[in-house]
């Protein structure tokens, strides 16, 4: 599981939303990761049961 490399600023994508677009991770603290997505905001996301998808631009 990638998350826990998770880190501020990243980019990730979220596998099961893909119309969010591309996200930048604010937060990861105890597998909840606060993602800002393009078109769905701020977003809470427990990390136990999404993979998120980091993305290198």
């Amino acid at each position: 599981m990638l998350n826990s490399l998770l880190e501020p600023g990243m980019l990730v994508r979220h596998p099961g939303q893909p119309d969010w677009g591309l996200g930048q991770v604010q937060s990861n603290i105890g597998g909840r990761i606060t993602v800002n997505f393009e078109h769905a905001g701020k977003v809470v996301i427990d990390g136990a049961r999404v993979d998120l998808q980091i993305v290198y631009e």
